[in-house]
C-alpha cells in the first residue's frame, strides 16, 4: 500500500529478511528492528503505520511492548506474531490493545490481508486526527474576529466557561455571532468529541419544535410512523444549542426545566423517562427579565439559563472591527469566485463604517459578498456597494439639484428594482435600450 510505513521486529534474521522482502513487494515502506531497544528508538524518529512484532524477543514480551506503546503511539496498529500461539496470550494481547495475534509459519499466507487491514485502519485514524485538528483551528476562539474590547471581554469569558459544564446563555441582536460563540465553546471544552446539535426555536410549531428536541414514539400523532430522536438524544455527551430561545412556548420551556435539572425528558407518546448527559447553550435577542415580568417566559427557566451570561456587542458597538471583517470576507469571496480582489477603497470602508448595521456581521457578510460579485476591479469601490449606500454618499460630491446626479441615482434605482435586467429598466423609464446602454456608460454605473 503506497504511502504505507511497517515496522518489523524479530530477532530471527532469516526471517524478518523474509518478510521484509514479501512486504516490500506489496508497496510497503519497511523498518527492522531485531530488539525492542531499538525499537523504541526508531519509532520516536520514523513514522510508523503498523507493527509486525515478534512475542519472544531478547529484551522483551512483545504483548507487553503494545500496551506500553499503545498510550503513547495511539495511531499504530500492531500485529503480534509468535511461534507458539496460545490462547491465553493471545486474548491478553487484544485487550492491551494488538489489532491481531497469529502463529508464524502456519499462517504466513495471512500476513499481507492482515497487513493491509490494518494498514487502512491506521490510516483511516489519522486522517479522522486531522479532520478533528481542522475542526478544532475551524471553530478556535482565535478564529473569531476583533480587537474591540468589548469582542475581547466576551472571549475572554466564553474562554472560562468552556472548560465547564456550566450551562451558557448569549444575548445578542441578531447577527451578533452567538452561533459562532456556542461552537467555540463546545470544541473548546471536554465534550469536544460529543456531537454540537442546533436548532432555531423560532422556525418551527410549537408541536413540530417538541418533536425535534425530545423526539417521538411511532404513533404519537399522524404521520409519527417510526420512532424519532430528538436533538436531546443526538447531543449525550455534547452540547445542545437552542437559538433563539425567547420564542420557545411556555409548554416546552417546562419539559426543558427537567432536563436541565435533572438530565431527564421524556419522548413525545412514551412515558418512560430517559437520561441524557448534554450541555444546554442558549441565545437570544430578547430581553428575557422582561419577558418573565411579562409572563412570556418561565421565571424558574430564566434562572436556570442564566447561570453564566455573555452579552455579545452589536456591529455599531464595534465599528473600528468593520475593517478586519471587511478585509477578511473581501478575501474569502475573492477566492471563492476566482477573482483577485486585493481589497477595498477608502470611500466604499467609510460607507461601511458610517452604515447603520441593522443586522450586524450577517448583514456585513453578504453586502460585501454582493460587492464581490459585481466588483470588475482588483478593489472594491462605492458602485459595488448597495443602491442605498450609494445615495447616503451622492452628495459628497454632487449637488442635489444636478440633473445628472438624480438620472444617475433613478438608474441605479430602477435597475436594483430589476434586479441588473437592462430590457426591464428601459422600458419602465419608457426609454430606448440603447439609450439606457450609454448613459450607464457615461455614469460608469454596475
Amino acid at each position: 500500500m503506497p504511502n504505507a510505513s511497517v515496522l518489523i521486529i524479530d530477532d530471527e534474521d532469516k526471517l524478518r529478511g523474509l518478510l521484509k522482502r514479501i512486504i516490500t513487494l506489496e508497496g510497503y515502506t519497511v523498518l527492522e528492528a531485531p530488539t525492542l531497544k531499538l525499537a523504541h528508538k526508531i519509532l520516536e524518529k520514523e513514522p510508523v503505520d503498523v507493527i509486525l512484532c515478534d512475542v519472544k524477543l531478547p529484551d522483551g514480551n512483545g504483548v507487553d511492548f503494545v500496551q506500553q506503546i499503545k498510550p503513547q503511539y495511539p495511531l499504530i496498529e500492531t500485529i503480534l506474531l509468535t511461534a507458539y500461539g496460545n490462547i491465553h496470550d493471545g486474548v491478553q494481547a487484544i485487550k492491551n490493545g494488538a489489532f491481531d495475534y497469529i502463529t508464524k509459519g502456519d499462517d504466513n499466507e495471512k500476513i499481507i490481508p492482515l497487513l493491509a487491514r490494518a494498514t487502512e485502519k491506521a490510516q483511516l485514524q489519522k486522517r479522522i486526527q486531522q479532520l478533528e485538528k481542522q475542526v478544532g483551528r475551524k471553530y478556535s476562539f482565535d478564529t473569531i474576529l476583533g480587537n474591540s474590547s468589548s469582542i475581547k471581554q466576551a472571549i475572554a469569558m466564553a474562554q472560562k466557561v468552556s472548560a465547564t459544564d456550566a450551562t451558557v446563555l448569549l444575548m445578542g441582536e441578531t447577527g451578533s455571532g452567538k452561533e459562532v460563540f456556542a461552537q467555540a465553546i463546545h470544541f473548546n471544552s471536554k465534550r469536544t468529541k460529543g456531537n454540537f446539535v442546533a436548532i432555531n426555536c423560532s422556525a418551527f410549531t410549537k408541536d413540530l419544535l417538541e418533536s425535534e428536541i425530545f423526539g417521538h414514539k411511532a404513533g404519537a400523532f399522524t404521520g409519527a410512523v417510526k420512532d424519532k430522536k430528538g436533538l436531546i438524544e443526538e447531543a449525550d455527551n455534547g452540547t445542545l444549542f437552542l437559538d433563539e430561545m425567547g420564542e420557545m412556548p411556555l409548554e416546552l420551556q417546562a419539559k426543558l426545566l427537567r432536563v436541565l435539572e435533572n438530565n431527564e425528558y421524556i419522548k413525545v407518546g412514551d412515558t418512560k423517562t430517559l437520561k441524557a448527559n448534554v450541555r444546554i447553550i442558549a441565545a437570544t435577542n430578547r430581553n428575557l427579565e422582561e419577558e418573565v415580568n411579562n409572563g412570556h417566559f418561565r421565571e424558574d427557566l430564566f434562572y436556570r439559563l442564566n447561570v453564566f451570561t455573555i452579552t455579545l456587542p452589536s456591529l455599531n458597538e464595534r465599528k473600528e472591527d468593520i475593517p478586519l471583517f471587511a478585509t477578511f470576507y473581501v478575501k474569502m469571496f475573492s477566492d471563492k469566485l476566482g477573482k483577485n480582489i486585493k481589497g477595498i477603497d477608502k470611500e466604499a470602508l467609510q460607507l461601511l463604517k458610517n452604515h447603520n448595521w441593522k443586522g450586524n456581521i450577517r448583514e456585513l457578510k453578504n453586502i460585501i459578498e454582493r460587492a464581490c460579485i459585481l466588483a470588475d476591479g482588483h478593489q472594491l469601490i462605492v458602485n459595488d456597494l448597495p443602491i442605498d449606500f450609494q445615495e447616503v454618499h451622492e452628495p459628497r460630491f454632487l449637488s442635489a439639484f444636478d440633473l445628472a446626479a438624480v438620472e444617475k441615482l433613478h438608474i441605479q434605482r430602477v435597475l436594483n428594482h430589476t434586479g441588473g435586467n437592462k430590457t426591464e429598466a428601459a422600458r419602465l423609464m419608457n426609454i430606448g435600450l440603447t439609450t439606457l446602454y450609454r448613459k450607464i456608460e457615461e455614469y460608469g454605473i454596475r
